[in-house]
């Protein structure tokens, strides 16, 4: 499982890469980086399918803890994947654009 620190992401989040947010309902309400998905670490190795089409995934949680265990996760689905250093909390450090609510 790779890593990747908050600058590489952010050059592949620019170029539409799939992006899965591990993190819990109420942590993506409060703010997630645009175009994230909405997949519980708890609930991540049953929605693995549902994650679109893309070299790699990338996996972010609030500060990169949860979204090694995602990244695993997604790998072992047979799908290439990396987890975000700094996560969600370090992206909005470095005033990077956040979406609040669920999407709906």
């Amino acid at each position: 499982m790779r890593e990747v620190d908050l600058g590489e992401f952010a050059v592949s989040w620019a170029d539409g890469v799939p992006v899965v947010d591990v993190r819990e309902r109420w942590e993506y309400v409060d703010g997630h980086v645009p175009g994230a998905l909405l997949m519980p670490l708890g609930q991540l190795a049953a929605q693995t399918a549902e994650i679109p089409a893309g070299d790699v995934v990338y996996v972010i949680c609030a500060s990169g803890n949860r979204s090694r265990e995602g990244a695993r996760i997604v790998e072992a689905a047979g799908r290439s994947a990396v987890s975000v250093a700094g996560g969600t909390s370090g992206w909005a450090a470095l005033g990077r654009p956040l979406d609040t609510g669920d999407g709906s």
